[in-house]
């Protein structure tokens, strides 16, 4: 490990080179922060452009999935080798996956390329997190957590707006090729100022855990989004592929049982505060992902708002984030790690009834003060109950435990991404097989039919009008979905004790 100096944290180097490692992890962070929000509002263009609407989730859940998977892996050799080669590994990883995406020429291509984009940001976002726990302390923390918190809120007022630009005035291929830039100061950044010394010890990588915990999963959400689109909900390849991916998931937790070294510990399941932090994490992973995926798709296509203004609202999202992060570190320095995170739960119920009321008369207005009022909540949710998991363990299992929230955050956004999916394609097949006689002869055969509408188009005409409806029916029962999953927050932080003692082992 690294020797520590005027600072009594292990882990990374003087206390004067703090400073500047923490640029650089902020801008690792902004590296995966700007992606996740610059393409929200530039998927309709993509659509447009490659086709495939009914694919679409698919750029956010392969994504997610590839990064959700691989966190644990990546947390396992973080504890071994150090955060250092584990960062520069997820930035290289990342930019690859970024070229490729920008060279795509077809969805499946994207969605392949979007796949190692995932596997990069599966060791940024963790590693960022896990180097913040080893330079400050808990007190330090409460000011640092919100500095980290305020990039993603830059990253989601400059993505939005970046991805509506670029896809009215120039090309959606340059939401990808921005990264290129931010990754090469990043990783320069990093080279210069962040030092360790890890002892080398023999270890053993749990692959085969690995190889099931990824194929398991990746089953499972191949069934959540292509179930009721590609077959019925209740037909053999349907059932075969869930109980499939159940077996999978089985057979993990056997071999994780019986691993010298398990890439994913059991023990992360039996400690009541990490499981109602790593709980909350899926929770908060859902509602992001529920909202981020279809308020653009809500605001251009039933709204006809264009594509900057619908980055606008997606903005006001992560504009609440960082201001309420920042002042979560100086609520629970007094109150505690879970009452204040039950105070942010006020906030995320109330943003999610406010996205469920959303409805075809609405106006741009209100879905942004309904993403601000959910950025609150989540803001106040997540970076305490981040805090409170880091802070029972130490330095040889903070890579762990860090890495296990923010699988468990990924997880929570794949899924519901393949849920929200589900719901989205399942509501459009339903309103397009159903047509009325006026339209029945002009709707094209699919739900591709939605980029009609999407792009801020103010078309009226019988056939667009009825798509636009059909739309907003599937938004809809979206956003009720995410109300659902937002009221799931409550049960998973009264899981957690009052007070986080350090745990034993």
């Amino acid at each position: 490990m690294t020797t520590p100096a005027a600072t009594s944290v292990k882990g990374v180097g003087f206390r004067s080179e703090r400073g500047p490692v923490l640029i650089a992890v902020m801008l690792s962070t902004g590296l995966v922060a700007l992606d996740s929000t610059i393409i929200a509002t530039a998927v309709p263009s993509v659509v447009r452009d490659l086709g495939g609407f009914s694919q679409f989730p698919w750029l956010f859940s392969i994504y997610l999935l590839t990064q959700a998977v691989t966190v644990p892996l990546y947390g396992k050799f973080a504890d071994v080798l150090g955060r250092r080669p584990v960062m520069f590994f997820g930035i290289a990883a990342f930019l690859v996956g970024s070229v490729l995406c920008g060279a795509a020429w077809s969805m499946p291509v994207l969605i392949a390329a979007r796949a190692v984009q995932g596997i990069g940001a599966g060791a940024i976002q963790p590693m960022s997190m896990t180097v913040i726990g080893d330079l400050y302390t808990v007190e330090e923390r409460a000011r640092v957590q919100g500095y980290v918190a305020s990039v993603w809120g830059m990253a989601s007022v400059v993505g939005p707006t970046l991805g509506g630009v670029f896809a009215e005035y120039l090309d959606w291929r340059w939401i990808f090729f921005i990264n290129l830039p931010l990754g090469a100061i990043a990783a320069l950044m990093l080279y210069r100022n962040f030092a360790e010394r890890v002892e080398r010890k023999a270890h053993k990588v749990d692959y085969t855990g690995a190889a099931l915990l990824t194929v398991g999963c990746s089953l499972v959400i191949l069934g959540l989004l292509e179930g009721g689109v590609a077959w019925a909900w209740g037909s053999l390849p349907s059932v075969a592929i869930f109980v499939a991916g159940a077996a999978l998931l089985v057979a993990f937790v056997l071999v994780e049982k019986r691993a010298a070294e398990p890439v994913l510990p059991l023990w992360v399941f039996t400690r009541r505060i990490l499981v109602g932090g790593n709980l909350l994490a899926v929770v908060v992973g859902a509602v992001l992902m529920g909202l981020t995926s279809y308020l653009p798709t809500y605001a251009q296509g039933v709204l006809g708002a264009g594509a900057l203004a619908a980055g606008f609202a997606v903005a006001a999202l992560t504009v609440g984030w960082p201001l309420s992060a920042s002042l979560a570190g100086k609520i629970y320095l007094r109150i505690g790690f879970r009452d204040t995170a039950l105070i942010g739960s006020v906030f995320v119920i109330t943003g999610g009834v406010l996205v469920a009321l959303l409805d075809a008369r609405s106006s741009l207005w209100s879905a942004a003060f309904a993403a601000f009022v959910l950025g609150l909540g989540l803001g106040l949710t997540s970076s305490p109950t981040l805090v409170a998991v880091q802070s029972v363990v130490g330095w040889d299992r903070r890579g762990v435990v860090t890495a296990t929230n923010l699988f468990s955050r990924s997880l929570g956004s794949a899924v519901g991404a393949a849920v929200f999916g589900a719901i989205a394609n399942a509501t459009l097949a339903s309103r397009f097989a159903n047509p009325p006689a006026s339209v029945a002869g002009h709707l094209p055969p699919s739900v591709d039919a939605t980029s009609l509408v999407l792009g801020g188009h103010t078309d009226d005409s019988p056939v667009a009008t009825f798509v636009r409806g059909a739309l907003s029916d599937a938004t809809h029962y979206v956003f009720v979905g995410l109300l659902v999953v937002a009221a799931v927050s409550v049960v998973a932080l009264l899981l957690m004790p009052r007070k986080a003692e350090p745990l034993e082992f």
